[in-house]
């Protein structure tokens, strides 16, 4: 008896709880300014622009919303090594899982971890990705604004904590800083 009041009461939670969800799935792409911080002396790096492009889920309830998101992520930099400028391509399949705070009109807080996957790297035309981890762990911060008729637009800032530096033993840590600028559009809408 105990269990089944139990089952029912718990399946009439989690049916008052998905009647009060919304799920979505859309496309989003936008602008990526990236940097690498390389700890050495000498160089100087500045941030290049490229471009994002990929899917959304967001799963909403009540204020808070969970969005997961698969992008193609190229992420170029401008290395100087005083006795010449190097640009850097590294392309990324960045998987960020964002949780939203809303605020007010669809306007809300964003933050959330990211796993970027290196699939390519080259330096000036030659081949690096053996020099680099197979992997960026990075958390990101931002603003967003999720307008009633399935726009979505949003600022990022991605705050790489992991050294992505795989030459070797006595190599400059190295880092990466990306600014992100996104529209975004709903596909499809599942619940309120």
């Amino acid at each position: 008896m105990k269990k089944s009041f139990l089952t029912i009461s718990l399946s009439l939670i989690a049916m008052m709880a998905f009647s009060q969800a919304k799920l979505e799935i859309g496309l989003k792409g936008g602008l990526n300014s990236s940097k690498l911080n390389i700890d050495e002396a000498g160089l100087k790096e500045s941030a290049s622009s490229s471009f994002h492009a990929g899917i959304y889920t967001l799963i909403k309830v009540s204020k808070i919303g969970i969005q997961p998101e698969i992008l193609y992520s190229p992420r170029k930099n401008n290395i100087d090594f005083g006795s010449g400028n190097v640009e850097q391509k590294q392309v990324y399949l960045d998987i960020p899982i964002m949780v939203k705070l809303y605020l007010a009109a669809g306007v809300n807080l964003q933050a959330g971890p990211q796993i970027g996957i290196l699939t390519s790297a080259e330096s000036a035309g030659v081949d690096v990705k053996d020099n680099l981890k197979g992997s960026d762990f990075s958390v990101a911060f931002g603003l967003g604004w999720d307008a009633p008729f399935g726009l979505q637009a949003n600022v990022r800032y991605l705050l790489g904590l992991s050294d992505i530096n795989d030459a070797g033993s006595g190599s400059a840590k190295i880092t990466s800083r990306t600014f992100q600028f996104s529209l975004g559009y709903r596909l499809f809408k599942i619940g309120n």
